[in-house]
């Protein structure tokens, strides 16, 4: 039993579906015709049952006083015997044209007659070759019993007929039942089999397949939009491994290129210290002091790249409200402390505006580590003396949002065309003087776009006007505004 339902499972849904389908409807065909046969036969062999026995009290009457019967009428179907007490047969007479086969009535007498008297039975001919309608009855006023019969070859004849009539008609029901049922599924099954075909393509690995739309509230359009549901998930979640790994395998690369620099300078003059190649402590101050650049050097490139890590893992960051204002009073104070020769001062966004509150929601710490990353950049890349202002204040994206926005501009040679995009870039430098002796990693610009980004802002470079290059932030605006504090000049 267990193999030939395995064998089953082993076929098609549609061929399982099919058969089952067949397996109902022969079921129910032979269920039906089965109780319409029963209920025929039963019906023809009562009305036989109800002719005997209103015709049973003139066949004893013929029986008891020697008639003949008659020849035509109700009564030619019949054939009855009288019976003694001991159950002799006496007298038979018939009104049946073929006489040569008779019921078997042997072991009848008075007592069973008695017994089952106005009672049909059905019995076999004396030759086992038909069979036969008998009902027993006692002959009023007389020691005498009368049995009548009738053959029911014709009953079973027109029940066979019936029989082969309902096979014939019900097997030709099953077949058409059977190829209407395989369209049907078959047609039916065709939007399973696309999501089978779609399937296949993206197990091959197509993820950008998706399933075709179909109705919503039906059983094949549930299970396309949980299918395509599903797969936008799976090629977001398999978009940001392989992100995580182009970024891991960016990472490695970048930090095993700008180490090995510091570290052949490092290696170089440690070995030639070590090979007394510096005979004077004029040379030895020197390679001691070009390592300790190297090291310090290569310390902070290590300090950036941690950074870039965590921001690429998108780590929690400890956001509250801020308000650019502060943090930019802060910086051009903390920017004039480290060139006390450059003019610092925080501006309104428009030339003929005041600094306004611009509050945000933020991690305070690393929006401070992008204005002081822009600041240190401006105050690297611009002459001596150049001055540098910071605007900040609310204002309108193209788009219609309201936004903080903080600009941080210098008066240098200025950042054009392509550049301004790849200065993002990690270790990206636009020019000559952007170079590993000016001190950079060329990390913080890709510092602050990221630290924006997790902000979910947006940073840009402009000209500034006159010349020198503008790097916009642009935040959205926040309701709640911390108090400002400190000097709007340094």
């Amino acid at each position: 039993m267990r193999q030939k339902i395995g064998q089953l499972g082993a076929l098609s849904l549609r061929t399982q579906l099919v058969l089952l389908t067949a397996f109902l409807l022969a079921l129910a065909i032979s269920v039906t015709s089965l109780v319409a046969i029963s209920a025929l036969r039963g019906q023809m062999v009562q009305q036989l049952d109800e002719e005997m026995k209103s015709n049973a009290q003139m066949l004893t009457d013929y029986m008891v006083d020697g008639n003949q019967l008659p020849t035509t009428g109700p009564l030619m179907r019949f054939q009855a015997y009288l019976l003694d007490s001991d159950g002799k047969v006496v007298n038979s007479i018939t009104s049946i044209s073929n006489n040569n086969v008779a019921p078997n009535i042997s072991g009848w007498n008075a007592a069973k007659v008695d017994k089952y008297s106005a009672k049909a039975f059905t019995v076999d001919s004396t030759d086992s070759t038909s069979q036969w309608r008998i009902m027993p009855f006692n002959a009023d006023g007389t020691d005498y019993s009368v049995i009548i019969a009738t053959p029911l070859n014709q009953t079973n004849a027109v029940v066979a007929l019936v029989a082969i009539l309902t096979l014939a008609f019900g097997l030709a029901t099953l077949f058409a039942s059977i190829a209407m049922s395989w369209v049907m599924v078959t047609r039916a099954f065709e939007p399973l089999a696309r999501v089978e075909q779609t399937a296949a393509r993206i197990a091959a690995g197509d993820l950008s397949q998706r399933m075709d739309k179909y109705n919503p509230y039906t059983e094949i359009g549930r299970l396309s939009s949980s299918l395509n549901t599903m797969l936008s998930h799976i090629e977001k979640a398999f978009e940001v491994q392989k992100n995580s790994e182009v970024k891991m395998r960016r990472f490695v690369g970048d930090a095993s290129h700008e180490l090995r620099t510091p570290l052949v300078s490092i290696r170089g003059y440690s070995e030639l210290y070590r090979q007394g190649a510096l005979q004077t402590d004029e040379a030895v101050a020197t390679a001691m002091s070009r390592i300790e650049a190297e090291s310090k050097r290569m310390g902070q490139l290590i300090e950036d790249l941690l950074t870039l890590a965590r921001i690429d893992e998108r780590r929690e960051a400890e956001n509250k409200p801020l308000d650019l204002l502060n943090i930019a009073i802060d910086a051009a104070q903390d920017a004039f402390a480290t060139a006390p020769d450059r003019e610092v001062v925080v501006v309104g966004l428009q030339d003929d505006e005041e600094p306004g509150s611009a509050p945000i929601v933020g991690d305070e710490s690393r929006i401070r580590q992008v204005i002081a990353n822009l600041m240190t950049n401006a105050i690297r890349y611009t002459p001596a003396g150049t001055p540098l202002e910071i605007a900040v204040g609310s204002d309108v994206s193209e788009s219609g949002q309201q936004i903080s926005r903080i600009q941080v501009r210098d008066h240098g040679p200025g950042i054009h065309g392509d550049e301004k995009q790849k200065v993002f870039e990690r270790f990206y430098r636009a020019d000559s003087s952007r170079t590993r002796e000016t001190g950079g990693t060329g990390l913080g610009l890709s510092i602050v776009a990221g630290i924006v980004q997790q902000h979910e802002g947006t940073v840009e470079v402009l000209e500034t006007p006159g010349g020198g290059a503008t790097f916009s932030l642009d935040f959205p605006l926040q309701t709640e505004v911390p108090s400002s504090t400190g000097s709007l000049r340094a």
